[in-house]
């Protein structure tokens, strides 16, 4: 059961990142590769503790 759980949580930050990572565009974030994958990579921290990154975090899972 916990091996499914991690499975679980694995795959809900993979399809994040991508997710955020194919509507990086729609966002108002600077367009540049080290802060399209920084951004990518951290989106659990930064969804939980900062309200503008939430706002563009779902204008990208939009677009």
């Amino acid at each position: 059961m916990p091996k499914l759980i991690i499975l679980g949580l694995m795959a809900a930050y993979l399809y994040g990142v991508w997710k955020f990572w194919n509507g990086f565009e729609q966002t108002n974030f600077t367009k540049s590769l080290p802060n399209r994958l920084g951004l990518s990579l951290l989106w659990p921290a930064l969804f939980l503790t900062n309200p503008s990154y939430r706002r563009n975090f779902r204008k990208a899972l939009k677009g």
